[in-house]
């Protein structure tokens, strides 16, 4: 798999067990807002191999065993 980059396009491939908002003030919300195989777009990489992912509903903190990138 290719390395995943600021700006690319993302795809959540399985559910966390809960989704964290990429708030100010973070708050947790079920996994069940997201279908898996939704697309959003990598916003930043975190510390400890999470991303911040822009999705239709909402942005949210991801681990990278989530995503996987979609082919241009």
């Amino acid at each position: 798999m290719a390395e995943l980059t600021v700006g690319a396009t993302v795809r959540l491939v399985s559910r966390p067990p809960y989704l964290k908002t990429a708030d100010p003030m973070p708050m947790l919300r079920p996994p069940n807002l997201l279908e898996l195989g939704t697309q959003g777009v990598a916003i930043t990489r975190n510390p400890g191999g999470t991303w911040t992912v822009k999705f239709e509903r909402g942005t949210y903190l991801l681990d990278s065993q989530y995503l996987e990138l979609v082919d241009a």
